[in-house]
């Protein structure tokens, strides 16, 4: 984290706002259907009686954002990104628990959020942020940094997909330092990783936060070369399996692994947490989520299946280049 003069948060709002709209145009093109848009703003609400609190929107939280949403669509079953720009009073637990000399700072967010859960089995689910966090006190400066990544969550494997992925992510990150790719994948790795079922989420990615190296024109052009590394990172995966074959088996398997998305978004994720903590906007917030998912009781693959092979030659952490 660095503590300086205030990064531009201007260009920051600028990029992202953009980010964002390339990722719908693009996906938009492939599905064939457009995404819905919902802007929204939020303001401080009123105290609740005898507390001296804010109310739903928590103490002092405002600000706004959009959401773009599709669900039913031809290739993407749910997906959604989601801009927002909040700025609250306090910051919530979850975001001073690892950094308490700056609890009690009011704060100011903006970052873009994304995530795909596509029809098809063999495509996998992809998710995607970059974001900037100020951290403020009167009479100091402001402590500010960037985070963000992409990781992958396939249903069925297959190595060439992962490959690319995580090809196309140390792309992104080697012109800032050769060092940040090794560095942020297994940050990833550590991260995505449900401590109660001892099992990766996907076959990871890259993962950053509290990053502020080499000032802010450097992390700043760090955060959008992974912004911008999105779409040549998932959307040729998409195309090759959107088409794929598949039958109710295939669909039962990935209904079962998204519910490990699920466990994983609302017991450890920290932007969920920390957007549910603040008092942030639950309909965006929540828009991770699939639509469709199952759970069983002590579940076991066939041994020698494609679903077994999920989990012996994809879950669990290695270098794919």
């Amino acid at each position: 984290m660095t503590t300086a003069t205030a990064p531009d948060t201007v260009a920051i709002k600028t990029y992202l706002l953009d980010l964002q709209s390339r990722i719908v145009i693009a996906l938009e093109t492939l599905d064939g259907l457009p995404f819905r848009t919902d802007a929204w703003d939020r303001t401080p609400s009123p105290p609740s009686p005898g507390t001296g609190e804010g109310g739903k929107a928590g103490p002092g939280l405002n600000g706004g954002g959009i959401s773009r949403l599709i669900e039913e669509g031809r290739v993407l079953e749910r997906g959604g990104v989601n801009f927002s720009h909040v700025l609250g009073e306090r910051l919530p637990p979850s975001a001073s628990a690892h950094r308490p000399e700056l609890a009690g700072r009011h704060w100011e967010a903006m970052g873009v959020s994304l995530v795909f859960h596509p029809r098809n089995p063999y495509a996998p689910t992809v998710h995607m942020n970059v974001r900037c966090f100020v951290a403020m006190k009167d009479g100091e400066d402001p402590v500010w940094w960037f985070g963000g990544g992409m990781d992958l969550t396939p249903y069925y494997g297959f190595e060439e997909d992962a490959r690319h992925f995580h090809a196309t992510c140390k792309t992104a990150l080697d012109p800032f330092g050769t060092d940040l790719h090794p560095r942020f994948k297994d940050w990833c790795d550590r991260y995505f990783f449900l401590k109660h079922r001892n099992e990766p989420r996907g076959i990871g990615g890259v993962f950053f936060d509290d990053f502020s190296e080499g000032g802010f024109d450097h992390a700043f052009g760090m955060t959008k070369s992974v912004g911008d590394a999105f779409l040549a990172a998932y959307l040729p995966i998409l195309e090759r399996r959107k088409d794929h074959p598949y039958g109710e088996r295939e669909r039962d398997f990935q209904a079962y692994r998204r519910g490990r998305y699920v466990e994983f978004n609302l017991v450890y994720d920290r932007g969920t947490l920390f957007g549910l903590q603040s008092g942030g906007r639950t309909e965006s917030i929540l828009m991770s989520l699939p639509p469709i998912v199952k759970w069983r009781y002590d579940w076991h693959p066939e041994p020698g299946s494609a679903e077994a092979r999920l989990y012996s030659e994809f879950l669990h952490a290695r270098d794919w280049l």
